[in-house]
């Protein structure tokens, strides 16, 4: 049975997502406005003082921002979904569902862009967006007994599979060939990182709080608490992370950037 607590969660996430969705239809009204203003007279923005100019690129810069929080929601809310989903039955239902694929092969392409929303091709969008960039990927998958999540560079991202090509980046150990390792992965397997440039898209994480975070001098995540109260967003975070005691037993408050902090997905297990 689904417990209320996660209930709960996942109900707050489609609020959130709702607002974001409602956020950016204003803003999109907004720019309309600036561009139907800006085509009957060009002229204006050749005035001294006129602002009109800035305004347009605050809104864009606006809906960006608002567009990366949309996937983030949505990559949550999808780790809470598969944390919710029981296991085994869904593969025999993936089985049936591909054979349908297979019959309706000629169909694909047009029924599979009429169905595509005007939300899910700004979520494709976004994700399209992340090439070249740094994330954070479970890297393990739903069977194993703990999630691992390292930081990746995305590599590509396939619109039809709605999977990420993402590449590690750290060499591996002599087991694992010395090389760097690559990753095929669903959309629900990666973060994306708060942008180091625009600390303002960062989302406030209070004391108390736990989240996952980039463990001081390596590449991996793990779960943390917040322990300290930021008073500007470009502070970092003091953190405590799980198993992290001293020889005395003493828990170390660790210091990270907020660029390597994200909320904790549902369901983590560490």
């Amino acid at each position: 049975m689904m417990s209320t607590p996660e209930m709960t969660n996942v109900v707050e996430n489609c609020k959130e997502l709702d607002q974001l969705r409602k956020a950016q239809e204003e803003v999109l009204l907004e720019i309309n406005k600036m561009h139907k203003r800006l085509q009957t007279t060009p002229e204006v923005v050749e005035k001294p003082g006129d602002t009109s100019l800035i305004r347009l690129k605050n809104l864009y810069t606006h809906a960006k921002e608002l567009s990366e929080a949309e996937v983030r929601v949505s990559n949550m809310l999808l780790s809470q979904l598969d944390g919710l989903l029981p296991p085994g039955p869904p593969g025999q239902q993936r089985r049936r569902i591909e054979g349908n694929d297979q019959k309706k092969k000629r169909m694909k392409p047009d029924s599979d862009i009429s169905r595509v929303s005007p939300s899910m091709r700004n979520q494709l969008d976004n994700c399209a967006s992340l090439k070249g960039e740094q994330v954070a990927a479970r890297v393990t998958t739903e069977e194993s007994d703990k999630d691992e999540y390292i930081v990746v560079k995305v590599m590509h991202f396939d619109r039809e599979t709605k999977e990420f090509e993402v590449l590690d980046e750290e060499p591996g150990d002599d087991e694992e060939g010395g090389g760097q390792r690559k990753f095929k992965l669903p959309m629900s397997h990666i973060i994306p990182f708060p942008k180091r440039s625009d600390p303002s898209s960062a989302p406030d994480f209070p004391p108390g709080r736990a989240v996952l975070a980039v463990y001081p001098s390596t590449t991996a995540l793990y779960k943390a608490t917040v322990v300290n109260s930021r008073k500007r967003k470009t502070e970092d975070y003091l953190l405590e992370f799980d198993d992290d005691e001293g020889e005395d037993g003493s828990m170390p408050q660790r210091t990270v950037p907020f660029y390597n902090v994200v909320a904790l997905p549902e369901g983590h297990r560490q």
